[in-house]
């Protein structure tokens, strides 16, 4: 066997089936908006994903799970023309708010599984931390189909939402999610040879005030709600962190996998 005969996408989807991690629907993200949109305009995150683009301007450009607007605001300046995308329509408010004055950004409630045929095309398209997708490989065909010269995404490095030191005391067998080296697998098969940097943000979902955000905010990753025993377990390691005795990592990374066009 070559790697010619291996289907990554195929393997994406089975893992991303087994996971532990459960995926988030649009109303999960509408009730996560307001309290996202006052992190991530100040985050490190967006000044880095805009030093990486190689392709800093043009006439147009499309964010797809454009969230509360960080990058489209950033983008408002370098390009005539920002599209955002999301299905969280809390997002899009959030966006619509924090992007007020801003004229050229143009914004519309759409997901990934919808029918892209009436989007534009555009210069440039970013799926910015938007890629936790049931088919991997159909996710990225629409991406390369609606660039004319780039595309730019982000995904987690590792196969967790959860920290180690989060993971080490749950009483829960971990199946990790797919990592990003299954995108440059599939774009490999796909005849694209991606380029690959890294960037970190802030790994805000873990500052918390109290042990019951905390265990809100654990939860909310695994995409369901501890159980009694977790619970009593999360309580000890949250004490040892009080105490300093033990730490979340401050940041987490994100691999940033592009394309170039003609």
């Amino acid at each position: 066997m070559n790697i010619n005969n291996i289907d990554f996408n195929d393997l994406y989807k089975s893992q991303k089936q087994a996971t532990t991690f459960k995926p988030k629907n649009s109303d999960d993200w509408d009730k996560k908006a307001s309290g996202m949109a006052q992190r991530v305009f100040k985050s490190i995150y967006n000044e880095q994903f805009l030093q990486k683009m190689r392709v800093k301007s043009g006439s147009s450009i499309l964010d797809v799970g454009c969230g509360a607007g960080n990058l489209c605001k950033a983008f408002a300046p370098r390009f005539d023309k920002v599209y955002g995308i999301d299905y969280s329509e809390g997002m899009l408010e959030q966006l619509r708010h924090k992007c007020q004055g801003v004229d050229n950004i143009e914004v519309q409630k759409v997901a990934w599984e919808d029918d892209w045929s009436d989007l534009p095309k555009c210069d440039v398209v970013v799926a910015s931390r938007s890629m936790e997708v049931a088919d991997m490989k159909a996710a990225l065909q629409k991406l390369d189909k609606q660039a004319k010269k780039a595309v730019y995404l982000t995904y987690k490095v590792g196969g967790s939402f959860l920290p180690k030191v989060i993971m080490d005391v749950l009483d829960l067998q971990i199946v990790e999610k797919p990592d990003y080296i299954y995108i440059v697998n599939i774009l490999y098969g796909m005849g694209i040879d991606p380029e690959i940097t890294y960037i970190e943000s802030e790994n805000s979902n873990f500052r918390f005030n109290g042990f019951e955000e905390f265990v809100k905010r654990v939860g909310w990753s695994l995409g369901e709600e501890v159980n009694a025993s977790q619970r009593q377990n999360l309580y000890g390691l949250y004490e040892q962190l009080q105490r300093g005795e033990k730490a979340i990592p401050e940041h987490t990374r994100w691999a940033m996998i592009s394309w170039h066009k003609g």
